[in-house]
């Protein structure tokens, strides 16, 4: 099948985008970045935009870089941006470890960091990066900018805080520490397919004790969340396989997991305890 007939713009720059994107989007007008969301959904006409704003010659939105503290990502940014470090510690070692498990090579290619956020499927990997690291998503509209965090940005499945005028500019990721560890773990059927479960564990170690304990979830539930029952069973605790085991075992009680064609609710709890984990056990290897 085709798309349905559509009005194709061209901006050259964010203010411009904004400007059209407010002009359109009454009128089902859509952002086009890297399109492996939208231009499928298109192509079997269950997405019917009658205006597309891409976005690929706006001019300074393509490059990552270190901005007071956080690791500042534009709306162009690709995935494969991030398959080799783009700066030196942990942050710059978590990101090639995330981005080797999204898609296929030809999709890391043309999709973008901050497409997975607005698109805001539940088995995205950035946006579970995004809402453990207490990321800040950049909106930009004719009134102006707004930060939101991400964990006011993700609403739901697929239901971000972003109006349908605003266009996600950029997301900043808090730099971690030095002393920072981190474990990631996903399972997915087959290599590519959506992440049925994914976790991604991040904690300080200060006097051989865990300090700032980040557990977060993805694919789980509707949107990724941080799992406060994990977490507290971790904070102050020296690092140790029974510690994660209560960990994992308290993570996988405390979750309310979806159920679908693709998995019962009793196997994604589940892989919440298994992948809770084996995240945290890479954190000692």
């Amino acid at each position: 099948m085709k798309p349905s007939p559509f009005q194709y713009h061209v901006p050259l720059t964010v203010d411009d985008a904004v400007t059209i994107l407010n002009n359109v989007a009454p009128d089902d007008g859509h952002i086009l970045a890297g399109g492996q969301s939208l231009v499928p959904t298109m192509a079997y006409r269950m997405a019917n935009p009658a205006h597309l704003v891409d976005i690929n010659r706006v001019a300074g939105v393509d490059s990552v870089g270190v901005d007071n503290g956080h690791l500042s990502i534009g709306c162009l940014v690709r995935h494969a941006a991030f398959e080799t470090p783009v700066i030196d510690g942990p942050i710059g070692d978590l990101l090639p470890k995330v981005c080797h498990h999204i898609a296929h090579y030809p999709i890391r290619r043309r999709g973008t960091f901050c497409g997975s956020l607005a698109h805001a499927d539940p088995a995205s990997e950035w946006c579970l990066v995004a809402t453990t690291l207490n990321a800040i998503i950049e909106l930009r509209s004719v009134r102006g900018t707004r930060m939101v965090a991400a964990d006011d940005f993700f609403e739901g499945m697929m239901s971000t805080a972003r109006a349908e005028n605003e266009m996600l500019v950029s997301v900043r990721l808090p730099l971690m520490k030095e002393t920072e560890r981190f474990g990631f773990f996903e399972f997915s059927r087959r290599a590519g397919d959506f992440g049925l479960t994914m976790v991604l564990a991040v904690y300080e170690l200060a006097g051989g004790s865990i300090v700032n304990p980040r557990i977060g979830l993805g694919g789980v539930e509707d949107r990724p969340s941080r799992n406060a029952a994990a977490e507290q069973i971790l904070a102050g605790s020296a690092p140790s396989d029974a510690v994660f085991v209560a960990a994992a075992e308290a993570a996988s009680a405390s979750v309310e997991p979806m159920e679908d064609i693709h998995a019962p609710a009793s196997y994604r709890r589940h892989l919440v305890k298994a992948g809770v984990l084996s995240a945290l056990r890479q954190t000692v290897q």
